[in-house]
Order: C-alpha cells, then structure tokens, then sequence
C-alpha cells in the first residue's frame, strides 16, 4: 500500500510540474496522467493488464486528436517514463499500444523524439 501512495505522489507531481506542454496543445498532463494511472502498476510491478487500463489508453488516443495534443501527449508521457526511471518496466511501456490494441503513433519511450510526432 506504501508503495502505491508513493507512486500517486510522484505521478502528482508529474502533473504539477509539467502542467501544459505546448500553447498549442489542449491537452494537458494531469489529463494525461489521469488516462495512465490505471496502468501504472501493471508498467512498474508486472501482473495482468488491467482493462481499465486498455480503456483509458484508448480514450487518450480520442482524446489526442490534434498534432499538438499527441506531442503533448507525448512529452507528458515522457516526462512520467522519465520521473518513474528504473521502475518502470520500459518494454511494458513500449508494447502497451499493442498489449491493448490501440494504435498510437509513437513509441512510449523516454527517449521518444516528441518534435517528430505528428
């Protein structure tokens, strides 16, 4: 239990100092934390993939209609592959697209190029 409140503390404070990534962008990262946290422990511990996960990955993409918002997207996703470091599982990351069936246009790496997505 401990170490799930950690976890919500640090993707809270993702979310507070990464705010808005891009003035063009609508999409900020406390919606884009909010849509991952459901997946947070299955990318950090292992186990089964939750379907709230799949779900909220999926409504991310929706969410993510603009070239703006996925870059944003994209650096906020980043920014919390980043902040997690070696807790985080980053094959379980990069294979979550598939894992759950949702096409996303670019890998979910901290080392993602988010200038590049379009």
């Amino acid at each position: 239990m401990a170490g799930v409140m950690k976890l919500a503390c640090l993707v809270l404070a993702c979310m507070i100092v990464a705010g808005p990534i891009t003035s063009n962008a609508t999409l900020a990262c406390t919606t884009v934390n909010n849509n991952v946290l459901s997946c947070f422990g299955y990318l950090t511990q292992g186990g089964p993939l939750p379907v709230k996960c799949c779900t909220d990955i999926g409504n991310l993409k929706k969410l993510a209609g603009t070239t703006p918002d996925r870059q944003a997207a994209c650096r906020c996703l980043q920014a919390a592959a980043k902040a997690l470091g070696s807790r985080l599982n980053a094959g379980r990351a990069a294979g979550l697209p598939k894992a759950c069936k949702v096409s996303v246009p670019f890998p979910i790496s901290a080392s993602t190029n988010c200038n590049s997505v379009s």
